[in-house]
């Protein structure tokens, strides 16, 4: 089965981004679940060219899934994605400076494509780690809900992958140090969201199998 984990490089407001580290240690780890998963990982510059650009040639190469993460600082929780909206950021620009003239992906287009995953499996698998999570009908305006609309067209196109878009909380700055039990979780660190991804991308090839 073959696997493409993505992430984002920086961007305005965020020079180091979680999801790259998430989606290289993902790629590393080493489960039974996992033996059979062909885990390649790109890192998406943070500009809608890069996405335009990109995106093709990846899903070209007949993926099985297409999981990608996006920061979502002010987020406490990870949030699942169900569907990305046909709506850009007009104020926010991309890394590369680029903003959307219009406020929209697809000028008459749909207000919304949804995805195809077992978002409460993926959820339930996701909160068996421990950590706060939930679905989200609300990927933003910006490269996060960009890349998913995108990779959700793109699916259609290529043997029908399962696409999932994924976002993260900003992390610990002790990104491998565990929380203590007792005390508030502020935020979460970098093995305690691996480890929740590890269990979402076993959910999901189940569901590809099935």
């Amino acid at each position: 089965m073959r696997v493409l984990l993505a992430g984002f490089g920086p961007f305005p407001g965020a020079p180091l981004n979680p999801s790259t580290a998430v989606a290289q240690a993902l790629a590393r780890r080493r489960r039974p679940a996992l033996a059979d998963l062909d885990r390649s990982v790109h890192v998406f510059a943070t500009s809608y060219a890069a996405v335009d650009r990109d995106l093709p040639p990846l899903f070209a190469k007949k993926l099985d899934i297409v999981l990608i993460f996006g920061l979502a600082a002010r987020r406490r929780q990870i949030c699942i994605e169900i569907r990305a909206r046909n709506a850009l950021s007009v104020l926010f620009p991309d890394a590369s400076g680029r903003r959307s003239p219009t406020g929209v992906i697809e000028a008459g287009g749909p207000d919304a494509l949804f995805g195809q995953a077992p978002f409460h499996r993926l959820m339930n698998a996701t909160r068996a780690s421990k950590v706060p999570v939930r679905l989200s009908r609300d990927a933003g305006r910006y490269l996060c809900n960009y890349i998913y609309w995108r990779a959700l067209q793109q699916r259609a196109s290529h043997g029908e992958p399962l696409v999932q878009f994924v976002h993260i909380p900003a992390l610990a700055r002790q990104a491998q140090r565990p929380l203590r039990r007792n005390k508030k979780r502020h935020a979460l660190t970098l093995s305690q969201v691996v480890s929740a991804a590890e269990n979402l991308l076993i959910a999901l090839a189940s569901a590809r199998n099935h």
